[in-house]
């Protein structure tokens, strides 16, 4: 089932057909930005190289490389369903054809719930580095102003993605553009600064070696990958647009992949100027302040510019922000078009042609959960962050399953086949379950969370994910009851024209 932009969910209880989403919207290039600044790669750097660092040492530039095998291999499960199924549910689709509605539904209501938790969470980073580089570090450290700022930031990017998908693609090329160059600035400065020895800390020459996953041993390379994958994800919100992208067959697909490459060079480009720079016990000693990573480290670095250095996070934050709204939001839209959920969530504005009704409902319950969690602890809101571990780690490695199932009749027709949309989804898919294990095990443990609190016996982050879970099961079950219409449905199985591109 392909969608050509032109009709969208049926105006429910009416008979009128809605508007559909703006095919052609927008074109490869503006999808690969899209997908790109979905990671929010500078605050992803900022949050999780400290953590890496002091699992593995030197060697975090081997972890992040490590990291990138199974996102390219789910980025090629992703290509190649995306080919037979330009849907912008993307996973809820894809598995609901493959495994059946059930499984499909519980994907979909995962992408949901990642966007939700945390939204609130980049737009508070955006506004805490924003004030910061504009030296209002006083009302940086207010909480009133900052999550009241915070709530507006999410409102003008939900405002900005409703408006139209064309502005949305405007804007995250101006942000990309400045935080590509801020930090490459930064490393470049960083760098010369090593090899020229005015270095302000234990500067360490760096050495290719670095690139060694192995190099710190196999628990720290475990705990490593559990941090180290997640930096990676966001880049399915170029797929998410599909049904918006010029040639929806393959160049969503192709920006989804060619996002996790540029996302690789990046990491490592920066990876080995911080290492190098900072020396490993400084990142170690602040693994689990973010603002000292880029803040006090850009201030030892560029001196006077470390301006250049915190608007490269906030432009990272504030891009993700709405970036990360995508995928959530039509997601929902497509799970309601196909009677899965309420169907309000598939109106389509008649003017701008985007999900708005979805688009504000996923903003509102993100306003809702970002406030809420404040108010438990100053650790909630970080718990609900390492909780997305859980959600991504699930709907990935649903997806590469359902790419090799889909089309498991083809799988033999050639080494191609095989490779591409056989075994290397189904290992993607196995890496990722292995990794959600060993995250439920960590989570397990209450002294593994942030300041050892205790949630009925476990871990803050499990709690929360379990939570999410039950709802959703919950939710699935009475909706079900309601109208059982999408489990009724029938699944089609790819044909071998279909596998090859000559129709989609």
């Amino acid at each position: 089932m392909a969608h050509d932009g032109t009709s969208g969910g049926g105006g429910p209880g009416t008979g009128t057909p809605e508007p559909g989403l703006k095919a052609n919207a927008i074109g490869f290039l503006d999808a690969l930005v899209i997908g790109l600044n979905s990671t929010s790669p500078a605050y992803s750097l900022a949050a999780v190289l400290g953590p890496i660092v002091a699992l593995v040492g030197i060697y975090a530039p081997g972890v992040m490389l490590a990291s990138f095998v199974p996102m390219l291999l789910i980025a090629a499960a992703f290509y190649y369903l995306n080919k037979v199924d330009q849907d912008c549910g993307t996973t809820f689709s894809w598995v609901t054809r493959a495994m059946g509605p059930w499984a499909g539904w519980l994907g979909g209501w995962a992408i949901a719930m990642t966007g939700v938790l945390v939204i609130g969470s980049l737009a508070d980073v955006a506004v805490h580095f924003g004030l910061l580089a504009a030296g209002l570090d006083h009302w940086a450290a207010n909480t009133v102003i900052r999550q009241t700022l915070t709530v507006v930031v999410i409102l003008a990017m939900t405002a900005v993605c409703v408006i139209g998908t064309e502005l949305s693609a405007h804007l995250q090329d101006i942000l990309i553009l400045a935080q590509v160059f801020f930090l490459l600035a930064f490393a470049v400065v960083a760098i010369s600064r090593i090899y020229a020895g005015t270095s302000t800390l234990d500067a360490i020459e760096p050495s290719l070696t670095w690139l060694n996953p192995f190099g710190a041993g196999g628990a720290a390379l475990t705990g490593g990958l559990l941090l180290g994958v997640f930096i990676y994800w966001g880049w399915e919100s170029a797929v998410n647009l599909t049904e918006e992208v010029e040639n929806s067959a393959t160049a969503p697909g192709k920006a989804g992949i060619w996002s996790t490459v540029v996302l690789l060079v990046t990491y490592l480009s920066v990876g080995f100027a911080v290492v190098g720079y900072a020396g490993t016990a400084f990142l170690a000693a602040n693994a689990g302040d973010e603002e000292a990573i880029f803040a006090v480290l850009a201030h030892e670095v560029m001196g006077g510019w470390d301006w250049v250095v915190l608007l490269a996070v906030c432009t990272s934050a504030l891009a993700s922000t709405q970036t990360t709204i995508i995928p959530a939001s039509r997601t929902a839209l497509s799970m309601a078009r196909r009677h899965a959920l309420p169907p309000a969530l598939a109106h389509i504005h008649p003017r701008f042609r985007t999900p708005d009704v979805s688009t504000w409902w996923v903003a509102a319950i993100a306003i809702g959960w970002y406030l809420v969690v404040n108010q438990i602890s100053e650790n909630a809101l970080l718990d609900s962050l390492t909780a997305l571990s859980l959600l991504i780690a699930f709907y990935y490695a649903l997806t590469g399953l359902a790419c090799a199932i889909y089309y498991r009749r083809h799988l033999l027709e050639s080494p191609r086949n095989f490779l591409l949309i056989g075994a290397g989804p189904v290992l993607g898919a196995g890496l990722l379950a292995w990794l959600l294990v060993e995250s439920v095990h960590d989570m397990s443990n209450p002294e593994n969370s942030a300041g050892g609190v205790s949630w009925l016996g476990l871990g803050p982050p499990l709690v929360i994910g379990i939570a999410i879970a039950v709802v959703g099961l919950a939710v699935m079950c009475f909706w079900r009851l309601r109208d059982g219409r999408f489990w009724r449905e029938r699944r089609g199985v790819a044909d071998p024209d279909v596998v090859h591109g000559r129709k989609t």
